[in-house]
Formats: C-alpha cells, structure tokens, sequence
C-alpha cells in the first residue's frame, strides 16, 4: 500500500470540499423523489464516464465549450440517465466542476449509507473469500460500527495473504504486506 502524502490529503479536502454542496443538493432531490438508488446508478455511471482517460482527453480539448462538454458527457452516458442528471451534467460543465464527478459521487454515496444506516465496506483479500468469511467480517464491522453493512470484495494476490478492509473512515490493514512491513521496522528499530 503506498503511504498518502500531506500534499495527496490537501488535495482530496479540497476536492471533497469543491464536491460536497453538489452531494448534499443531489442527496436532498434523491430523498424528495425517493429515488436513492436511481440518483447512486446516475452518479456512478456519470463519474466513469468523466473518468475515462479517452473522454478526460476530449475534455481538456480547449476548443471544447463548457456547454459542449456537458453535452459530450451527456451523449456518453445515453439513455441510462434521466433528464435530472442531464441537467446536473449541464450545471457541472457550466460551473467547470465535470472532473468532481467521483468525489460528488463518493460523498452522495456516504450521505445515502449514512441516512439508510448503512456502510459499504471494500474488502480486499489476497485470495476469494468463501461466504462464511465474508459473513464473519460483516457481523464484525456491523458490530464495530453499529450499521449495516454492505461489502464489495475485491482480489489483490500482491497483498500475498491476509485483508485490507476499508469501511467509511476505518481502515482494518490485515494484510501479509503490512505484518512484514511492521516486522522489518520493529527488526530496525
């Protein structure tokens, strides 16, 4: 796991920051709507829509308008978005806030876990994790944090053995990796 720089956190507050009045605005139309899953589908599609390296490429094109690249991204997402997240699209590129697209998504995200007394917890495991471990791990996180728990489980064989587990600002670094990077600096020290 590489180490996050002071300079990487200034950034990603600042980011967050820029992001989080289009989360909340976006988070309270979802609510009056009742449509929460709909409003995570949109934004999540939009972000790798923005994220996409061809698509970055075609909106840092300073020909582009600012109208033009919301269309663009419009365009890119098709039929899978209604007509509020078009405008959302729209207002984005006018204000030049299409790259805070996964940080608005991300903090949405957290708004609806948060209002729905859910968390979603990346768990990433050197090898599959069979049901029983991923049943253990959710008892113990719903215990730990008091909400339920949502896990999207990912494989990482660099990790060689052992977990990493992520879920909200808690970060569980079970792996083999960091028990040897632990090992070496205490063999130093």
């Amino acid at each position: 796991m590489s180490e996050t720089t002071a300079q990487d956190i200034d950034r990603l507050e600042g980011e967050a920051s820029l992001a989080r009045p289009y989360a909340r605005a976006i988070f309270e139309l979802a609510k009056q709507q009742g449509q929460y899953q709909q409003w995570s589908d949109s934004l999540a599609l939009m972000a790798a829509v923005v994220s996409n390296p061809t698509m970055k490429q075609m909106l840092d094109n300073p020909r582009l308008t600012r109208e033009g690249a919301g269309e663009l991204v419009i365009t890119a997402c098709g039929s899978d978005i209604g007509e509020s997240a078009a405008n959302l699209l729209r207002m984005l590129a006018e204000n030049n806030r299409l790259e805070q697209l996964p940080m608005i998504a991300a903090l949405y995200s957290r708004l609806r876990d948060e209002a729905e007394g859910t968390v979603e917890a990346q768990v990433i495991s050197a090898r599959p994790l069979s049901d029983a471990q991923k049943d253990a791990i959710a008892d113990a996180l719903k215990q730990r944090l008091g909400r339920d728990v949502q896990l999207n489980c990912s494989v990482n064989e660099d990790l060689v053995g052992g977990a990493v587990i992520r879920a909200g600002d808690l970060i569980i670094d079970g792996s083999a990796v960091e028990h040897l990077r632990q090992l070496s600096s205490a063999l130093v020290h």
